[in-house]
């Protein structure tokens, strides 16, 4: 293992670490799985992590059409508040610092982007009542932030559906999504409280 890797492997770990060139996708392929795996570790709180793309020399005229699919998503990601920042970290990888989670409520979507499919219940009433208490919280936070003291009901339910959908479609699949769900919540009021 060369200095320079074992520095990375101190520094970001194999938790915080996106190796594309080992999983060896098409170039979709590594975009969703990409974007996926950040917007996660964006909800969990991750500060920075280390996306290696490869550098193409074992490519066709050395392209590497992966790390070219990363250089096109990551500006969006950025724009749409999952990602504070990127830069080359060696002619193979980047660094990446996310954005607070609560930039994501500020975002609009632009026309030409597909929505992120977002697994959904019946209701909000499905979640679990810590839940329900989290996201009602952290919809009159916000509410209160726009200067919105006293929300009507269908103002509260409205801003806990908007947050919901905005952070279950950055969670991963699994059985502890309600779990990861009630962590980003948490993580998000903490932010407005601080401001």
């Amino acid at each position: 293992m060369s200095l320079e890797r074992a520095f990375d492997e101190l520094r970001f770990g194999q938790g915080r670490t996106l190796n594309l060139r080992a999983l060896q996708p098409t170039a979709l392929q590594a975009t969703d799985f990409a974007e996926r795996w950040l917007r996660e570790q964006q909800v969990l709180g991750v500060e920075e992590v280390l996306l290696i793309t490869g550098r193409g020399n074992n490519s066709v005229d050395g392209y590497s059409p992966v790390r070219e699919a990363i250089v096109r998503l990551l500006p969006s990601l950025r724009r749409r508040n999952v990602i504070a920042g990127y830069a080359e970290h060696t002619p193979g990888s980047f660094v990446i610092t996310f954005a607070p989670i609560t930039a994501l409520f500020e975002t609009p979507r632009r026309r030409r982007e597909k929505p992120a499919p977002v697994p959904r219940p019946a209701s909000l009433k499905a979640l679990d009542e810590e839940t329900m208490r989290q996201l009602r919280d952290l919809a009159v936070l916000s509410l209160a932030v726009l200067g919105l003291h006293s929300p009507t009901r269908s103002q509260l339910e409205d801003e806990m559906q908007r947050h919901f959908d905005v952070l279950s479609a950055a969670l991963p699949a699994g059985n502890d999504r309600e779990a990861l769900l009630q962590q980003a919540l948490l993580r998000a009021a903490e932010e407005y409280e601080a401001e």
